[in-house]
């Protein structure tokens, strides 16, 4: 046993406290007041040495053994080679000592904890993130399982190819807990592969250029592979290859085609290939020329296209069915047209990337008006609604009709999940674009019906959402007893407008008579509209319910478009949205606008009416003061909003005016997004499993930027952006592989905005690259430690070289200690040193003690010669030594002596304390001679 002091330094506190006793000890001049100074002597310096940390060291007498074993890509079949080696070393060396396994790849996890004499497991348990190798996260996993007073041993199965982290760091946080590391090599599986190592192409590129795209791969054995690249997924080149062992570079010339961001990909096809995860890689290129705009269009051969491609765009016009369902796909483009588009016929998702291309990468969007367009197409509370500058409903500015709308939606076991959930936001929607003096209810059924919210005016809303939200999944599938109960809610009620829709995923359990329900509400005023979910409802049921009910019919597949189908619904069933009295637009003070309409204003047919949102700029208004056209910047796009049509019966005489192609055009451009002219360069690293993005500006300024990262679904990723140097820049993100879309925002010292788009490839990680075993790595780690590579499971529990030591600290202790004396130092300064002998008994002399018994002798002989006095009989002669004082007895026979001349003195009967002490004597004295 040993001590050990933590904060040695602390010692040196002992100068300033000796200073001070000193001055204290200098000004003492009483016993009191030095026990005092002694008292707080000790006390500052058991403070100071508690403040030290001192501690006790005892050997550490328990030795653990932590086995741990790689199971990344690279080495993953090799897992039951390695639990066979860790059964012998315990069968062997291990009885009665302590061990667990633990697992590792990109994290690690335990597989066995510690204890002895466990039995090994036959499998590792768990899924891993294999794709990666992180030996430090392994190591600093395994030494936790060691507890910090025992001896321990970590044995790490591993091939060495470290892809993440610090394995150096980690290897000497074990050497610091005395922890010895030792490994056992794992070879990789042998096989051949074949990977593309890089992928070249031009970031900036124009529109019909030939450039040069330039690929090299890496083999390790001879091989005929083929190799494919394709742009946008356009297959551009394929062409068979012999590769041979070692590096292999190719280069292929392209011709650049269309404007926007270009992702090249190159492919490696090799059959039997160890790895396919390293046979791929993804460039890209902006290539720069006339604008490129896509136009949605809800009715397939409009005039919208032509008019744009006249004025000079590139145009590509398809139907909101073929809309992309990837990020890239979008980004081709510098603006995105909406021609009467239904909101059910596009996802949710592609909303979704549609609101990010915009918000994100400054592509422009506009949405022309038309029956199934803004409000009427659904689009209340959408991404879609969320980027442009209008709200779709109309806020407390309109006459609209009376209202009842019943909901009826099932809720049977084939809608769990997703569709309940969906049908349910629907429905909440739909009651938020109600007004409260409308009149709502909500059934829910399974096999019968369950009313929900009761048919009446809608007095709470935030009541029946929470209501609605709360319906839960139920059994069956029945529809006529709910829709009978729907039509029995509305047929009675004074409502101008009365509306039914109905939501079902199956196909009805029984029958019933649903033409003459429906004929009997009709004549009633109640509408009828069906919607079926997913390719198990009855739609020749439902299509034929909703035409006799003079509703409509959705078919929907996908159960995300629930919500624009019920808010289409909910507003189309007022028909006052649309504003179908010709009138003439009045043009407002914005020059580029004005000067379309300098030889008048044309008569316009019709209009949507929507809501301009606060920092919505107004261009052109209705005589009603309801928005026409309305634009605003959203994120760093664009977007505008033409409420009317661009048909004639919308438009009005604006279809047949000569300046209708150039008023069109105005529109699209005034959403084309404005890019910076100079490009930052990119450049991509791999760092402790990390993305870091090097960007390079031709300004050396010291200019933040705002840059954004999106993956190829339009998931956002966590990116910080720091500047390095001036015109330097770097982000760091997770080093998943995949393709990336970065937008980057510079605002210079003027204060006008840049934007610069462009898009990156992580690669694939090292895992996937047969490496070898790289015992350099492993030597250099154990060599920290004072390990070795284990050639023998026998040596896995054999001896340390040097067992760890156990510390127990004492400060708290000493702690104790000084508070007590604290407290006694308190105790004299305030009641002083003589309380003590009050506290302790005081000792009385010997002669007043011989005083004191001698009276109490007496005393018990007059109390006894009272009680003898008192009885009956003849009195006693008293004895001779009382009858004469000059009598006394000898020794032996009790025969009277005559007293010596020093016993003839006379009695002094002075009852003074110095009598009473002479009588005392002698009293005593007799007695002895007596006795």
């Amino acid at each position: 046993m040993g001590l050990d002091v933590k904060y040695p330094l602390m010692f040196a506190l002992t100068l300033p406290a000796a200073y001070l006793m000193y001055l204290f000890f200098r000004r003492t001049g009483t016993m009191e007041q030095r026990i005092i100074g002694i008292i707080r002597s000790a006390v500052l310096l058991l403070i100071i040495f508690a403040l030290a940390v001192p501690q006790f060291v005892f050997p550490a007498k328990t030795e653990t053994v932590v086995f741990l074993v790689d199971r990344s890509k690279s080495v993953e079949s090799l897992g039951e080679e390695a639990l066979d080696w860790i059964h012998e070393a315990v069968s062997k060396n291990g009885a009665g000592k302590q061990f667990a396994i633990a697992s590792f790849a990109k994290n690690p996890q335990s597989e066995l904890s510690l204890s002895s004499g466990a039995e090994i497991p036959s499998q590792f348990s768990g899924n891993l993130d294999k794709t990666e190798t992180d030996i430090s996260s392994g190591l600093r996993f395994a030494s936790s399982l060691i507890p910090g007073d025992q001896a321990g041993r970590i044995v790490v199965f591993t091939d060495g190819n470290n892809t993440a982290g610090e394995a150096a760091s980690a290897a000497r946080m074990v050497k610091n807990r005395m922890i010895e590391l030792d490994y056992v090599a794992m070879k990789q599986a042998e096989g051949k592969d074949a990977a593309i190592t890089s992928f070249t192409v031009p970031p900036t590129l124009f529109e019909g250029e030939k450039t040069s795209v330039s690929v090299a791969i890496s083999s390790n054995a001879e091989l005929d592979a083929t190799l494919r690249l394709t742009v946008n997924n356009r297959e551009i080149l394929r062409n068979g290859v012999k590769l041979k062992e070692g590096n292999n570079a190719y280069t292929f010339s392209h011709a650049s085609s269309g404007t926007g961001l270009a992702v090249y990909k190159a492919e490696l096809i090799n059959s039997g290939d160890a790895h396919i995860e390293n046979n791929s890689l993804f460039a890209v290129a902006d290539v720069k020329g006339v604008p490129k705009v896509l136009v949605v269009e809800g009715t397939p051969g409009g005039m919208l296209p032509e008019i744009l491609r006249a004025s000079g765009l590139t145009v590509d016009a398809i139907a909101p069915e073929r809309l992309p369902t990837g990020l890239g796909r979008y980004l081709q483009y510098q603006s995105i047209v909406f021609e009467n588009v239904p909101g059910h016929t596009v996802s949710e998702e592609q909303m979704g990337l549609i609101e990010k291309a915009v918000r994100e990468f400054g592509t422009g969007f506009v949405m022309t008006g038309g029956e199934d367009s803004f409000g009427l197409g659904g689009y209340f509370k959408t991404p879609i609604e969320k980027l442009l500058p209008v709200d779709m409903d109309i806020k407390g500015k309109k006459e609209m009709p009376s209202l009842g709308l019943v909901i009826v939606i099932d809720r049977s076991g084939s809608m769990d999940g997703a569709k309940l959930a969906l049908a349910k936001e629907a429905a909440a929607r739909s009651a938020e674009l109600l007004r409260e003096d409308d009149t709502l209810g909500f059934i829910a059924f399974d096999d019968r019906p369950w009313v929900v919210v009761e048919t009446a005016p809608l007095t709470n809303k935030q009541e029946a959402i929470d209501k609605i939200r709360s319906v839960a999944i139920g059994g069956g599938t029945n529809i006529y007893p709910a829709l009978e109960k729907a039509y029995s809610e509305l047929r009675d009620l004074k409502l101008q407008r009365k509306h039914i829709i109905l939501l079902t995923d199956g196909q009805s359990a029984t029958d019933g008579n649903y033409a003459a329900l429906i004929e009997e509400g009709k004549k009633r005023n109640i509408t009828l509209s069906t919607l079926a979910l997913g390719s198990d409802a009855d739609r020749r049921l439902l299509e034929e319910l909703a035409m006799m009910g003079s509703g409509r019919f959705y078919d929907v597949s996908d159960a995300s478009v629930i919500p624009s189908v019920l808010s289409r619904e909910t507003v189309m069933t007022t028909r006052t949205y649309i504003e179908d009295d010709p009138f003439y637009p009045v043009i407002e003070a914005y020059p580029e606008w004005m000067s379309l309409f300098e030889k008048g204003v044309p008569q316009m047919n019709a209009y949507i009416a929507v809501t301009p949102k606060p920092r919505a700029s107004v261009p052109i208004l209705s005589e009603k003061d309801d928005p026409v056209l309305a634009q605003w910047q959203y994120g760093l796009g664009s977007t505008l909003a033409f409420t009317s049509g661009v048909a004639g019966k919308w438009a009005g005489d604006w279809a047949k005016w000569a300046g209708w192609p150039g008023f069109l055009n105005q529109v699209v451009a005034e959403s084309l997004p404005k890019y910076t002219s100079e490009p930052f360069s990119v450049e991509v690293n791999k760092d402790k499993g990390n993305a870091v993005i090097s960007l390079s500006s031709g300004n050396a300024e010291i200019i933040p930027v705002e840059a954004s990262v999106l993956t190829q679904d339009g998931k956002a990723v966590d990116a910080y952006t720091k500047l390095v140097s001036p015109g330097q820049y770097e982000l760091v993100i997770p080093g998943k592989p995949g393709m990336y879309y970065l937008s980057i925002r510079k605002k210079d010292k003027d204060g006008t905005a840049s934007l610069y788009r462009t898009g990156f490839s992580v690669p694939y990680s090292e895992e996937f690259l047969l490496k070898g075993t790289n015992k350099e790595l492993l030597n250099e780690l154990v060599s920290i430690s004072g390990g070795r590579e284990l050639s023998s499971p026998k040596d896995a529990f054999r001896p340390l070289a040097s067992k760890p030591l156990r510390k127990q600290p004492v400060s708290e202790y000493l702690l104790l200690a000084a508070f007590l004396l604290l407290v006694a130092e308190i105790f004299l300064r305030r009641f002083g040193i003589g309380v003590l002998g009050k506290l302790i008994p005081k000792r009385k002399p010997r002669e007043e003690t011989r005083a004191d018994s001698g009276t109490a002798v007496l005393g018990r002989l007059a109390k006894a010669k009272e009680r003898t006095g008192n009885k009956s009989g003849p009195k006693k002669p008293d004895p001779p030594f009382l009858k004469d004082p000059e009598t006394t007895f000898n020794k032996n026979g009790g025969v009277p002596v005559q007293p010596t001349a020093e016993e003839k003195k006379p009695v002094s009967m002075d009852f003074g304390s110095s009598g009473k002490e002479d009588r005392m004597k002698r009293l005593l004295e007799a007695k002895k001679r007596k006795g």
